[in-house]
């Protein structure tokens, strides 16, 4: 008899994908997956009660908060963007060396009055009295980009959600300025952006979560040592 199943996600692509495929190789757990990279669906061998699923890593999320994923792969930044409902029921059971990257607040070089918060928060102002519209952030974190611009005082601007390729928005019309993830800076640099001297918004890292609703169950929390280990 097949004892309750485990049901695990991890991204579905990306180097994210890759760094967590090699954690249960470390640990000796086999991942099978019959049509390769493309399947969606897998399992670990010998171990008859998991299963495996390859999600987006924002699903993931979403999947571990209403609990029909009892553990799961993902990044910090993604947790902290998602609705509070759905952090409450995540707990973070490892932070792993990779996956690194910072969520900033990034300008246009050609501001160069612009250094600081403070400095932007007077360009808000600028807008809405001058040009009659607000500042516009392009960013695929609005929550986060939200809490952290009304924490430094700034609140004349209004979000843009981007669905890919954030660092464009300046130079195209859709946005001003952008939030954005990033590891080294490089791709802001290269596309003539630039990153406020107090921009940073968040640290993030690559992370195994468990959704509170399975955190009792003995064999998960047995897997969990076992993936903690790397």
């Amino acid at each position: 008899m097949i004892k309750d199943i485990i049901n695990i996600g991890i991204p579905s692509k990306g180097r994210l994908r890759k760094d967590v495929l090699n954690i249960f190789k470390k640990n000796k757990l086999k991942l099978i997956s019959e049509r390769g990279e493309r399947d969606l669906f897998g399992s670990i061998k010998n171990k008859k009660n998991i299963k495996v699923v390859y999600l987006h890593a924002r699903e993931i999320i979403q999947r571990l908060g209403d609990g029909s994923l009892d553990l799961g792969f993902s990044g910090f930044d993604l947790l902290k963007e998602s609705e509070i409902n759905i952090q409450n029921k995540i707990n973070v059971s490892k932070k792993y060396n990779f996956g690194k990257a910072t969520l900033v607040v990034a300008i246009p070089d050609e501001w160069i009055d612009v250094q600081t918060i403070a400095d932007l928060e007077e360009i808000a102002f600028e807008f809405k009295d001058k040009k009659k519209k607000r500042l516009r952030v392009g960013t695929k974190y609005p929550n986060l980009t939200r809490e952290f611009l009304f924490s430094k005082g700034v609140t004349q601007f209004k979000l843009v959600d981007s669905l890919g390729a954030t660092e464009t928005y300046p130079f195209t019309g859709s946005a001003e300025i952008i939030t954005d993830i990033t590891s080294t800076g490089e791709t802001l640099r290269a596309n003539n952006l630039r990153i406020l001297k107090d921009g940073e918004i968040l640290k993030s890292e690559a992370c195994m979560m468990i959704s509170k609703s399975s955190s009792k169950n003995k064999a998960i929390q047995s897997l969990v040592r076992l993936l903690s280990k790397n």
